[in-house]
């Protein structure tokens, strides 16, 4: 089984920001500037950008980019699956699958990519891990990506400033650091996890068996 214990270091990224949030993020940068060279780029701006901001300053950042106004969701359910009776079973999956590896997801829904990490990093499953980060959460992480794109903000921008809705986020018109740090992330899983070759006739059994269901294709929860 490979070793992934770093996605552990790596869900404190998407957390609000605290204190030790520069903290994390050094030990980030060194993760990745030793192990994944084409990651460290991307990572580096992000990183750069922390480091020159106050405290103030990284929980602004956080909270315009995902709680006010967001550009994006941090719930990976809600991401792939938006309202969709699917998103639902999925929670419940995650849900189950964060109480075996005794994770407390605090406020956060177990969907939520920082407890997603977690469960990346602690559980034994292997195929159940790369289904879930080859089905879930490399889409998720492009679909994030790509809400970032500056046409997408722009009409946000234009959208809001014509409703007149709270305060504009006009930092948005020279991008957010945020997409780098997704980009970064999207390297090191897809690293981690090539994309997946034929399956060989035995692993599809196994996958397909009622305890390896792809939760991705259960059926609506009564």
């Amino acid at each position: 089984m490979k070793d992934l214990k770093h996605y552990q270091l790596l869900s404190e990224l998407f957390k609000y920001p605290d204190e030790k949030y520069l903290e994390k993020i050094i030990h980030c940068e060194k993760l990745i500037s030793q192990n994944y060279h084409t990651a460290i780029d991307n990572f580096s701006i992000f990183s750069k950008y922390m480091s020159n901001a106050n405290l103030d300053e990284r929980e602004e950042i956080y909270t315009k980019t995902f709680d006010v106004q967001p550009i994006c969701y941090l719930d990976l359910g809600y991401v792939i699956f938006g309202e969709d009776y699917k998103r639902g079973a999925f929670l419940l999956h995650m849900q189950t699958e964060q109480q075996k590896i005794n994770n407390d997801c605090g406020t956060d829904l177990p969907d939520n990519i920082s407890n997603v990490f977690s469960l990346i990093s602690k559980s034994e499953d292997q195929l159940f891990i790369n289904e879930l980060v080859s089905e879930i959460v490399i889409p998720a992480v492009k679909k994030i990506i790509s809400e970032f794109e500056s046409a997408r903000i722009e009409l946000k921008l234009q959208v809001l400033k014509k409703l007149h809705k709270a305060v504009i986020q006009e930092d948005l018109n020279v991008g957010n650091v945020y997409k780098n740090c997704f980009a970064s992330i999207l390297e090191i899983l897809q690293t981690d996890f090539p994309e997946k070759q034929k399956v060989q006739t035995e692993m599809n059994s196994i996958l397909e068996s009622e305890h390896h269901q792809s939760f991705f294709k259960k059926s609506a929860i009564n």
